[in-house]
């Protein structure tokens, strides 16, 4: 007595080798996978200062507000054109970042103090900030960009800083330079 089973798997193989006669086989050495993207962060990890000491900006006058696709760039006293263009061309080497999108003032004003003051105290000489361009807030106007620009005019620690290039969020972002600290 013959199998069932047998005859049918032999007649479904036989059906599929017919079905798949002209295909040709592809040859790859190699699996393409899709990685996450890194995740950014500080170079330098070791805070030297525990205590936060913060600097706050002063909110006596309402800044002016900057248009949602506007472009930002300020330049401190002492700061040399070639340096200024490599900032502006996305040319010096990042080393941290800060994401502010979506936050309140309320919240990024501390964490901007915060985060500044960790720079510096890292010796971190170029970051990133990103702001978003404000199209989800009401009015569909760049509150937390206009902020950033008045505050970080005040900041001791900030010497330039300059709308970031297309690849790096564009005007939704902003290249920063500190000071240095100087230890002794």
């Amino acid at each position: 007595m013959a199998n069932k089973n047998d005859d049918t798997d032999e007649d479904e193989f036989a059906l599929f080798r017919r079905e798949m006669r002209d295909a040709t086989r592809i040859r790859q050495n190699r699996l393409i996978h899709n990685q996450p993207k890194p995740v950014a962060k500080a170079i330098r990890q070791k805070i030297i200062d525990d205590e936060y000491q913060g600097e706050p900006f002063s909110d006596m006058f309402s800044p002016e507000t900057v248009g949602n696709e506007e472009y930002l760039e300020y330049r401190g006293p002492g700061i040399q054109h070639k340096l200024f263009g490599k900032l502006r061309n996305g040319k010096v080497h990042i080393e941290a970042e800060l994401d502010l999108h979506g936050m309140t003032i309320a919240k990024a004003e501390p964490t901007l103090s915060e985060f500044l003051e960790f720079c510096q105290q890292q010796q971190i000489r170029c970051v990133r900030i990103i702001h978003g361009k404000g199209w989800g807030s009401r009015d569909n106007k760049p509150v937390l960009k206009s902020k950033l620009n008045h505050w970080l005019r005040q900041s001791q620690i900030v010497l330039a800083f300059c709308s970031a290039t297309v690849d790096d969020g564009g005007t939704g972002a902003l290249y920063v330079l500190l000071k240095r600290l100087f230890q002794e």
